[in-house]
């Protein structure tokens, strides 16, 4: 499973779409900026299901939240609650606002966008990737620890940047 996929397959161009009209940019600029944010996202995922109890916190995160509406009702990403949740994530998952700041200062350079949109952008990226790992447990995914695996193991794609990005974490 990858993450990249797994949010265009539940949302697809309507998410970004949706992304796109709230910031007010292309959706290939969006599309460019999810890729690059993906790698650190998965990473952090990765490190907390590492952690004891990670894997049972995510997945109560996962069955808790209503993270899935990000992706099956993309007008939702157009909504403040989008932000505040995917902040609420990026702590978890990447643990300071200085290792964010630093995610979003590398795929800004990396990507050519300013910093600030970037910045913008990271938590309702962050919400779209729990979207996705949200509708894949509701779907049925009773292995998704095991196809996380794959995912995380695989550090969710990104080529060169995701390498970039994840050793911030």
């Amino acid at each position: 499973m990858d993450l990249t996929q797994l949010i265009a397959d539940v949302g697809g161009k309507a998410a970004v779409g949706a992304v796109a009209k709230r910031f007010g940019l292309n959706e290939d600029t969006v599309a460019s900026a999810i890729d690059a944010l993906l790698p650190a996202i998965t990473k952090g995922i990765q490190s907390n299901v590492a952690k004891a109890g990670g894997a049972a916190s995510l997945l109560s995160a996962l069955t808790k939240g209503d993270h899935q509406k990000y992706l099956t009702q993309p007008e939702s990403l157009l909504e403040s609650g989008a932000t505040s949740d995917g902040n609420g994530i990026l702590a978890h998952v990447l643990g300071s606002k200085d290792v964010s700041r630093q995610v979003a200062g590398k795929a800004a350079e990396a990507l050519g966008i300013d910093s600030g949109i970037v910045k913008q952008l990271l938590p309702v990226v962050a919400s779209m990737a729990m979207g996705g790992l949200s509708k894949r447990q509701s779907d049925g995914g009773s292995d998704l620890l095991g196809e996380l695996g794959g995912l995380l193991g695989g550090g969710g794609g990104g080529g060169g940047l995701g390498s970039l990005l994840g050793g911030l974490l």
